[in-house]
């Protein structure tokens, strides 16, 4: 036992990266065929019939032609999909990323050490500040643990992206760069940003070679706040990275043809660790109900959020915090990963500093003074006035259902990512009349660089049973039994994408390669039910498992008339948040909530009928 615990030390985070398999291109025939499964619970007789003879021909004709190419490429590159992905998932996407692709999440330290409390923020900031340089410090020296399935190591790269990335707006697609290297590789930038009142200031967190103790960030912090509430507000530059793409680049252009210096001030925010934002707003958050603090962490002041950064530290006027991400270096598992480190660093330390007090002769941060004129005031004037008219017509609910969670659905044998996932198709099925395609991340990270793939919870399965609990005249074993084949059939596409057996993604290269040889788009994809089905980025209900510790997740839906749905587990509660846009007639996320609760019960009680 000493020896393995001996050994475990001595892993090194990215030792296994080259020895992760490629991700495999899955069968032509099994791709289609779950796709066509997929597509049933929207179509009547008729257009299944029609869908299906698209299937055929796209098999027997073009489609073996582009899986001949899939192949071809897949042999070239560990990872086919990479670049793909990021380029058409995130890069390529014109529409504002901060509010749209962005994704973040609450802290749940106010659960325990850290309640809301005015006058905490400067001394809980540099806390948590020393906690995440401890974090940024174990990957540097490679120690931070490797993710495991049993013993399959998990691909690991993502955590690269963390600390020093940013991305850059293009003319027609933006870049992802990353200043991050571990120590064996060489330097890395050891400096943070700080955003307070439309300023921007950067401080070197190394001192002499050792790092700044949580007093010592503080003193930093106290500066900046001092000089932010005691002179005028800033020109606010990082509103810009609320605009559209297109128009957030063409500023950048003209921003930086005003004076290079401009360019140079840029550089040291892309580079930065990452971007604490000091919020002046102090929004409620109770342990039950974190609706308002997330809708600030998603939609707040864009002034103090630098939109393209990947992590944003946001440190509320009361104490509490969040987290603000771009998506396109990383998915959510990696700020789940960092935020469960603070939480329980948090805890151990009874959220106290337990080092040193003494303060040593620091460098006071340095102010990155932009310079800006009519023109440049002009565009970040515009780019608050769409981004708050985008974000008054969020809505987001975050609540705590405590009736029972995890050690309750474990007890029924029931998979509890599973029992949630139903709950919300029971919950739209009710309150909509109709199935609600639907999207679940599933992460391939068995492979090298792999991201993740759709599960499609929609199932044959799971309509069934969502009418037979609408029906009066079906037994309670009948509808037992239709509940848990659905949950058998959700398990089993779960497995299947995690292992690279899913379709969603493989469908996606499919139509990427006849677009880069110039083949007209393939009719299985401009058929009205590959989108109805959710095919090209349409899924109604856009959502994901956060995990299994205290962390949230928020995001904003998929399409204008659907819900962003994020939920995490644990022994005695399940946290939901579910977003939707109040301009959508048709969707009302507090009342989809309230039908998941209602579901929940629903479930439970099904499953005290005795079995047959």
């Amino acid at each position: 036992m000493e020896n393995q615990l001996a050994k475990s030390t001595e892993e090194r985070t990215f030792q296994y990266q080259d020895s992760l398999p490629s991700l495999p291109v899955p069968s032509l025939e099994e791709s289609l065929k779950k796709y066509l499964e997929s597509v049933k619970p929207f179509a009547n007789e008729k257009e299944y019939k029609n869908t299906e003879a698209i299937v055929r021909k796209f098999q027997n004709g073009i489609g073996e032609k582009l899986q001949q190419k899939l192949l071809q490429r897949a042999k070239g590159k560990r990872n086919w999909l990479e670049e793909w992905w990021l380029n058409v998932a995130y890069l390529d996407v014109r529409i504002p990323s901060q509010l749209n692709v962005n994704f973040g999440g609450p802290a749940s330290h106010i659960e325990h050490y850290w309640p809301p409390k005015e006058g905490t923020q400067l001394e809980r900031g540099s806390i948590s500040l020393w906690h995440n340089l401890n974090y940024w410090q174990l990957i540097r020296k490679e120690k931070l643990a490797v993710e495991k399935i049993g013993n399959t190591p998990l691909d690991m790269n993502q955590f690269r992206m963390l600390f020093s990335t940013c991305k850059i707006p293009g003319i027609t697609r933006d870049s992802v760069i990353n200043y991050f290297r571990t120590e064996s590789e060489g330097h890395s930038p050891s400096h943070l940003a700080v955003l307070c009142r439309g300023r921007v200031f950067v401080f070197d967190v190394m001192h002499e070679g050792y790092l700044m103790t949580a007093p010592e960030i503080q003193r930093q912090l106290t500066y900046i706040q001092k000089k932010c509430h005691s002179e005028p507000d800033g020109p606010g530059v990082a509103a810009l990275t609320t605009e559209e793409r297109t128009r957030w680049a063409k500023a950048r252009e003209y921003l930086i043809s005003l004076n290079p210096e401009n360019l140079t001030m840029l550089e040291k925010i892309q580079s930065s660790l990452l971007v604490f934002c000091l919020d002046d707003d102090s929004p409620h958050a109770t342990p039950e109900d974190y609706s308002q603090v997330s809708a600030k962490i998603l939609s707040g002041d864009p002034t103090v959020r630098w939109g393209d950064k990947s992590y944003n530290l946001i440190s509320f006027s009361n104490g509490v915090f969040g987290s603000n991400c771009d998506h396109a270096p990383f998915d959510g598992m990696v700020l789940v990963k960092i935020c469960c480190y603070i939480d329980e660093s948090i805890i151990k330390n009874e959220g106290r500093w337990k080092g040193s007090e003494k303060v040593r002769d620091i460098p006071v941060p340095e102010e990155l003074v932009f310079t800006v004129d009519e023109k440049v005031l002009n565009d970040i004037g515009q780019a608050k006035a769409q981004y708050f008219k985008q974000a008054s017509d969020l809505q987001l609910v975050v609540y705590a259902f405590t009736s029972f969670g995890k050690k309750l659905t474990k007890k029924k044998q029931l998979h509890p990512d599973t029992f949630i996932q139903l709950a919300l198709q029971l919950a739209y099925y009710r309150l909509h009349g109709r199935p609600g395609c639907c999207y679940e991340t599933a992460m391939t990270r068995l492979f090298y660089h792999g991201r993740t793939e759709t599960v499609r919870p929609c199932t044959v399965e799971a309509v069934s049973w969502c009418q037979s609990m609408q029906n009066p005249s079906t037994s309670l074993l009948e509808r037992q039994h239709m509940m848990l084949e659905a949950f058998a059939k959700h398990n089993k596409m779960m497995k299947d994408c995690s292992t690279g057996k899913g379709f969603d993604r493989h469908l996606l290269g499919l139509s990427l390669i006849a677009k880069e040889e110039g083949l007209p788009v393939p009719e299985l994809f401009t058929d009205p039910l590959f989108s109805r089905s959710g095919g090209g980025g349409n899924f109604v209900l856009s959502t994901s498992l956060v995990g299994y510790f205290r962390v949230q997740g928020v995001m904003v839906p998929m399409v204008h008339n659907g819900y962003g749905f994020f939920y995490h587990i644990r022994d005695d509660r399940f946290v939901v948040s579910c977003s939707a846009w109040k301009s959508s007639p048709e969707t009302d996320a507090e009342k989809l909530v309230q039908q998941v609760f209602h579901a929940f019960h629903d479930m439970m009680q099904l499953m005290e009928t005795p079995h047959l």
